[in-house]
């Protein structure tokens, strides 16, 4: 299982980005799949994550209304759009696969996350 995240890069507060994370070797249909982020010097912590089972969706309190994670499964590719980025967004993103049908406790988790991509930079700065 390989997953390629993209679509990283600089942007102004108050901008947008959206994130790629093309998936091969698993059906994102039949997995949840997840974005993390790592500031420097702090722990990997979640963002957010689509259940495949029904498309569930969950969000971290801090990018709720600002993000949104969505799919395609013809290109077997999970996205994430940003907006309204404030600096504190500032990260390296990485996207996980896991299991089909995570509840929202696991899919906040990264231990409930089987494989994971190599993460993109996201600098938010002025």
């Amino acid at each position: 299982v390989q997953l390629q995240a993209s679509g990283g890069g600089l942007v102004q507060p108050g901008g947008s980005l959206r994130l790629s994370c093309a998936v091969s070797g698993r059906t994102i249909s039949s997995s949840t799949t997840g974005w993390f982020r790592q500031a420097p010097g702090k722990e990997r912590e979640f963002v957010a994550a689509m259940r495949g089972s029904d498309r569930s969706t969950f969000y971290a309190r801090s990018v709720k209304g600002r993000f949104t994670i969505s799919r395609d499964n013809a290109k077997n590719t999970v996205y994430v759009q940003m907006n309204s980025l404030m600096p504190e967004d500032t990260a390296v993103y990485y996207c996980g696969v896991g299991s089909r049908a995570l509840i929202q406790s696991s899919a906040t988790l990264p231990a409930s996350y089987d494989y994971w991509g190599l993460g993109t930079l996201v600098t938010v700065s002025s």
